[in-house]
């Protein structure tokens, strides 16, 4: 008998530490997750999964070039009247005034397309897909595979001014929730096939396989395990493969190398950070300000993006660069290539032209615009500081990559992506360091100053709970046998049910307890008891206990760990859970003993605080 609990034990903690379920039989590879008939250990599933993200990796990557020649076919057709699949921009063109009509008449097929195709292509993508993860398990319809890319190809193609990375991602997203909906997997492997598919995308746009990952663990995955991280490197690491086969090497955005700035230089980045931050709260309650002024207008929402591009064309008359993907902007910020003045006339208008657009439920995107919007004012800034303070040292370039990673940190609270963003789109290690400060700075002030993240906002607004801190689990790390090795109350399997009724009724030490181990004549355990089968009119009192025993015991060992412990608990409903050591009983874990476990955390993490007050703070607030 001890053997088969030690049998039954092996299998529910295989599933418990995986977080998988796992039958004693066992079909490894493609087969037994396609069919869904078996279940694969970790490791297995893991390379299965991976498998799947590269082959998603791959089509996503390919999107990419496609969707990206096709926005280039759109906007050379629309604005410069000739027949090429070359990303441009739509400066230069010889429209005239007319070149108002033409983000309206995109905006109005978008606004067609949203109304009788899907709702789920207004917006920027991001939002939405984090919202499948965290409410409907990762499922993205299937028609979103086209209609997001499409519509938004449209929007930019036709002037919006948002970037080409933002449909690619979401389409990638879209893509792996498609292929996760197909085969026989839990949520969350398809959750790692959504985010592995979208982050290829991203990398197969910017060649920024690291930073992609970044973005996937801090947008999406809301966790680092390696059962989702290593699936989304390697498809990562595939787009970024595809990306090489057809454009090379060479880096997202060329700069003339940079040299290494003082330990001056470096406070006045982290300071220009500092300020982005405010900044980056700044565009993103102007976004959603716009977005609650058009949900006021007494027309239907159809009809918005069509309102949203008048400005669009009207500042593109004025500041043809603020219309398109911009990537050529970011490029002449980042190298130096803009005059001041053309340089803040740029920003500002794109700011104006973005948050309109984007206000009014278009389909477009926010990473392009985000760095144009921050590496424009960190330009700005580091050149004013630099004429103010030479000393400092302070170079416009660098400025102009702190101040794009700037802003997309403190607009999407994605620090890491950001700081390994701008390093892998220029390959300029020397900049890391002015990064890291300047992002973190942002990410202060807008973490002090705004609850909820440009892509968290929209979402927060219909009621759904963003994660936004990521720690380890306490409960993973306190072992049951620091908890639950204490003598047992237990019952004999031979009583009847009159004897143990009588036992409850006693007051005898332990007679109160809401659950009891049944134990055979070995002392082996034989299944738990609750009060409630004791007490059970239907129970015959003449009845041996063990005879109510419905189901093999369930167990955990003195080494396995308290999150193992409440994983069984909440897949079996049962609320304790017998411990042994060797077959013998030597302890019971109940769901008391888990809260127990957190309100130790909880009493020592406010004893440290009232022992150790900072001096600049009143900790009794």
């Amino acid at each position: 008998m001890a053997g088969e609990i030690r049998h039954d034990h092996a299998i529910e903690r295989a599933s418990t530490t995986d977080g998988l379920p796992v039958a004693p039989s066992m079909l490894p590879g493609l087969e037994a997750i396609a069919a869904g008939k078996q279940t694969a250990p970790l490791n297995q599933r893991v390379a299965v999964i991976a498998a799947f993200a590269c082959a998603i990796a791959v089509v996503a990557a390919l999107l990419a070039q496609a969707l990206t020649r096709l926005i280039g076919l759109i906007t050379n057709a629309c604005f410069h009247l000739r027949l090429s699949d070359e990303l441009v921009s739509p400066a230069g063109h010889a429209l005239g005034g007319w070149v108002v009509l033409v983000p309206v008449a995109g905006a109005i097929v978008v606004g067609l397309m949203a109304r009788f195709g899907s709702t789920a292509i207004r917006g920027h993508g991001i939002p939405e897909a984090m919202e499948q993860v965290l409410t409907n398990q990762s499922r993205i319809p299937a028609r979103m595979i086209i209609l997001k890319p499409l519509s938004a190809v449209i929007s930019i193609g036709t002037g919006g001014p948002f970037g080409a990375e933002g449909p690619i991602i979401a389409t990638g997203g879209a893509l792996g929730s498609f292929v996760g909906q197909l085969i026989r997997i839990t949520a969350e492997e398809r959750k790692t096939l959504l985010a592995a598919g979208a982050a290829a995308g991203m990398a197969a746009t910017f060649g920024a396989p690291v930073s992609a990952v970044l973005l996937a663990v801090e947008l999406l995955l809301f966790e680092y395990r390696p059962r989702s991280v290593i699936p989304v490197a390697l498809a990562c690491v595939t787009g970024t493969a595809v990306r090489i086969a057809f454009l090379g090497t060479a880096p997202a955005f060329q700069v003339v190398d940079i040299v290494q700035p003082p330990p001056a230089a470096l406070a006045g980045y982290v300071v220009m950070g500092g300020l982005i931050g405010f900044a980056s709260v700044a565009v993103t309650k102007a976004v959603y300000w716009i977005e609650d002024g058009f949900a006021r207008l007494p027309i239907h929402w159809m009809w918005w993006p069509a309102l949203g591009a008048i400005p669009v064309g009207v500042i593109g008359l004025i500041a043809p660069r603020t219309m398109g993907v911009g990537y050529d902007n970011i490029e002449m910020m980042v190298s130096g290539g803009f005059a001041l003045g053309a340089l803040a006339w740029l920003c500002a208008w794109k700011w104006v032209s973005w948050t309109m657009s984007l206000g009014s439920g278009t389909s477009g995107g926010t990473l392009a615009p985000l760095f144009t919007i921050g590496g424009g004012l960190g330009a700005l800034l580091t050149a004013g500081a630099a004429a103010l303070l030479p000393g400092l040292g302070m170079d416009p370039r660098i400025g102009a990559l702190v101040g794009m990673a700037a802003m997309f940190a403190g607009a999407s609270r994605a620090l890491l992506a950001s700081v390994v963003f701008a390093f892998e789109a220029t390959r300029q290690p020397l900049g890391l360091l002015p990064l890291l400060g300047g992002c973190s700075a942002a990410y202060l002030v807008s973490s002090a100053l705004m609850r909820h993240s440009i892509m968290t906002e929209k979402i927060a607004r219909r009621g759904v709970r963003v994660p936004s801190d990521y720690a380890a689990d306490h409960l993973a790390q306190v072992l049951v046998r620091e908890v639950a090795l204490r003598e047992v109350v237990t019952l004999f399997a031979e009583m009847t049910v009159a004897e143990a009724r009588d036992f409850l009724a006693s007051g005898r030490p332990g007679a109160g307890h809401q659950g009891f181990p049944v134990v055979g004549p070995g002392g082996q355990v034989v299944g738990m008891l609750t009060r409630r089968d004791l007490l059970a009119p239907s129970a015959d009192s003449s009845t041996a206990i063990a005879r109510l025993v419905t189901r093999a015991p369930l167990t955990v060992l003195p080494d396995d760990s308290l999150r193992d412990a409440a994983d069984i608990m909440v897949r079996e409903r049962v609320g304790r859970l017998p411990v042994l050591a060797a077959g013998r009983l030597v302890g019971i874990v109940s769901r008391s003993d888990l809260l127990d476990a957190h309100g130790a955390r909880l009493r020592g993490e406010t004893d440290a605080v009232r022992s150790r007050p900072l001096p600049f703070l009143d900790e009794r607030r």
